[in-house]
Protein backbone atom coordinates (compact mmCIF):
# COMPACT_ATOMS: atom_id res chain seq x y z
CA UNK A 1 0.00 0.00 0.00
CA UNK A 2 1.39 3.37 -0.96
CA UNK A 3 1.86 6.15 1.55
CA UNK A 4 -0.84 8.23 -0.16
CA UNK A 5 -3.27 5.34 -0.07
CA UNK A 6 -2.50 4.70 3.59
CA UNK A 7 -2.91 8.42 4.36
CA UNK A 8 -6.45 8.72 2.96
CA UNK A 9 -7.75 5.56 4.59
CA UNK A 10 -6.07 6.41 7.91
CA UNK A 11 -7.50 9.94 7.83
CA UNK A 12 -10.95 8.48 7.18
CA UNK A 13 -10.56 6.09 10.12
CA UNK A 14 -9.41 8.87 12.47
CA UNK A 15 -12.13 11.36 11.53
CA UNK A 16 -14.80 8.66 11.63
CA UNK A 17 -13.51 7.40 14.97
CA UNK A 18 -13.51 10.91 16.44
CA UNK A 19 -17.11 11.42 15.34
CA UNK A 20 -18.03 8.04 16.80
CA UNK A 21 -16.56 8.89 20.20
CA UNK A 22 -18.38 12.24 20.31
CA UNK A 23 -21.67 10.66 19.22
CA UNK A 24 -21.35 7.98 21.90
CA UNK A 25 -20.09 10.19 24.71
CA UNK A 26 -22.28 13.24 24.08
CA UNK A 27 -25.45 11.80 22.58
CA UNK A 28 -27.71 13.77 24.93
CA UNK A 29 -26.10 17.16 24.35
CA UNK A 30 -25.95 16.46 20.61
CA UNK A 31 -29.67 15.70 20.56
CA UNK A 32 -30.29 18.98 22.41
CA UNK A 33 -28.08 20.94 20.00
CA UNK A 34 -28.83 19.25 16.67
CA UNK A 35 -32.17 17.58 17.22
CA UNK A 36 -32.98 13.95 16.82
CA UNK A 37 -32.93 11.37 19.55
CA UNK A 38 -29.99 10.54 21.83
CA UNK A 39 -30.55 6.84 21.16
CA UNK A 40 -30.14 7.46 17.42
CA UNK A 41 -26.91 9.39 18.02
CA UNK A 42 -25.60 6.48 20.10
CA UNK A 43 -26.55 3.97 17.41
CA UNK A 44 -24.84 6.03 14.74
CA UNK A 45 -21.81 6.36 17.00
CA UNK A 46 -21.62 2.59 17.53
CA UNK A 47 -21.79 1.97 13.78
CA UNK A 48 -19.15 4.63 13.12
CA UNK A 49 -16.83 3.19 15.75
CA UNK A 50 -17.00 -0.29 14.22
CA UNK A 51 -16.55 1.16 10.73
CA UNK A 52 -13.58 3.29 11.84
CA UNK A 53 -11.87 0.19 13.24
CA UNK A 54 -12.41 -1.68 9.95
CA UNK A 55 -11.10 1.22 7.85
CA UNK A 56 -8.14 1.65 10.19
CA UNK A 57 -7.24 -2.02 9.94
CA UNK A 58 -7.43 -1.80 6.16
CA UNK A 59 -5.19 1.29 6.18
CA UNK A 60 -2.53 -0.45 8.26
CA UNK A 61 -2.22 -3.64 6.27
CA UNK A 62 -1.54 -4.62 2.67
CA UNK A 63 -5.18 -5.39 1.91
CA UNK A 64 -6.71 -6.00 -1.45
CA UNK A 65 -7.89 -3.24 -3.73
CA UNK A 66 -11.44 -4.71 -3.83
CA UNK A 67 -11.72 -4.18 -0.07
CA UNK A 68 -10.67 -0.56 -0.57
CA UNK A 69 -13.42 -0.18 -3.17
CA UNK A 70 -15.90 -1.61 -0.66
CA UNK A 71 -14.91 1.17 1.76
CA UNK A 72 -15.39 3.76 -1.00
CA UNK A 73 -18.83 2.27 -1.70
CA UNK A 74 -19.85 2.43 1.97
CA UNK A 75 -18.67 6.05 2.10
CA UNK A 76 -20.77 6.83 -0.99
CA UNK A 77 -23.80 5.17 0.59
CA UNK A 78 -23.22 7.19 3.75
CA UNK A 79 -23.24 10.40 1.72
CA UNK A 80 -26.49 9.47 -0.03
CA UNK A 81 -28.10 8.44 3.26
CA UNK A 82 -26.95 11.61 5.01
CA UNK A 83 -28.36 13.81 2.27
CA UNK A 84 -31.63 11.89 2.40
CA UNK A 85 -31.84 12.43 6.17
CA UNK A 86 -31.09 16.14 5.75
CA UNK A 87 -33.63 16.61 2.98
CA UNK A 88 -36.48 14.48 4.33
CA UNK A 89 -36.13 15.16 8.05
CA UNK A 90 -36.01 11.42 8.71
CA UNK A 91 -34.30 11.78 12.11
CA UNK A 92 -36.22 14.90 13.16
CA UNK A 93 -33.08 17.05 13.13
CA UNK A 94 -33.17 20.78 13.82
CA UNK A 95 -31.93 23.12 11.07
CA UNK A 96 -28.44 23.10 12.61
CA UNK A 97 -28.56 19.29 12.65
CA UNK A 98 -29.41 19.25 8.97
CA UNK A 99 -26.50 21.60 8.23
CA UNK A 100 -24.18 19.34 10.24
CA UNK A 101 -25.45 16.30 8.36
CA UNK A 102 -24.76 17.89 4.98
CA UNK A 103 -21.34 19.15 6.14
CA UNK A 104 -20.19 15.74 7.36
CA UNK A 105 -21.53 14.19 4.15
CA UNK A 106 -19.24 16.58 2.28
CA UNK A 107 -16.23 15.40 4.28
CA UNK A 108 -17.11 11.75 3.66
CA UNK A 109 -17.59 12.47 -0.05
CA UNK A 110 -14.12 14.01 -0.10
CA UNK A 111 -12.65 10.88 1.45
CA UNK A 112 -14.45 8.72 -1.11
CA UNK A 113 -13.11 10.82 -3.99
CA UNK A 114 -9.49 10.76 -2.79
CA UNK A 115 -9.67 7.08 -1.88
CA UNK A 116 -11.05 6.19 -5.30
CA UNK A 117 -8.27 8.21 -6.96
CA UNK A 118 -5.53 6.35 -5.11
CA UNK A 119 -7.24 3.01 -5.76
CA UNK A 120 -7.46 3.79 -9.49
CA UNK A 121 -3.78 4.66 -9.39
CA UNK A 122 -3.01 1.36 -7.68
CA UNK A 123 -4.92 -0.52 -10.37
CA UNK A 124 -3.04 1.36 -13.08
CA UNK A 125 0.33 0.34 -11.61
CA UNK A 126 -0.45 -3.37 -11.24
CA UNK A 127 1.65 -5.61 -13.49
CA UNK A 128 -0.21 -7.09 -16.44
Amino acid sequence: MTATRRFWFTADALVTGANAVVYLAAAGPLADLLGGDATAWRGIGAFLLAYAVCVGLYARSPRSTPLGWAIVAVNALWVVGSLEVALTGALDLDPLGRVWTVAQAGVVAGFAVFQSRVLRGARATLPA
